[in-house]
């Protein structure tokens, strides 16, 4: 399980970065958005995945690896929030600016055709 697990991370990441590398501005934003889901699983994973146990404690055992740890999971949903309120806004400066140049390019220049 830790192997797709790592995989689908690796793949999320990869395909951030080369999104973020392309001439259009949405491509950008969309690779922003998975890089941040990759960091989100990243976190979440770093968070011990233990599957059946309760998340906070509710015996006297004081064997903190008999349960899950509650700080990564409320770092990640934090943490997608915030990338909802920055995919937003980003959204709306694309459209704006797409708006006073008339291109999406993120260089503001069309690349000319061959």
């Amino acid at each position: 399980m830790e192997i797709v697990y790592a995989l689908a991370i690796g793949v999320l990441t990869g395909s951030g970065v080369w999104l973020l590398l392309r001439p259009r501005t949405f491509q950008v934003i969309i690779g922003f958005s998975l890089l941040s889901y990759a960091v989100n699983l990243f976190i979440f994973g770093m968070g011990r995945l233990v599957v059946h146990l309760p998340p906070i404690i509710t015996t006297l055992d004081p064997d903190p690896t008999r349960f899950d740890d509650p700080v990564p999971q409320a770092l990640v949903l934090t943490a997608i929030v915030i990338s909802f309120a920055t995919t937003a806004l980003f959204l709306v400066v694309l459209l704006a600016s797409r708006g006073l140049t008339g291109t999406d390019h993120v260089d503001g220049e069309e690349e000319p055709e061959p």
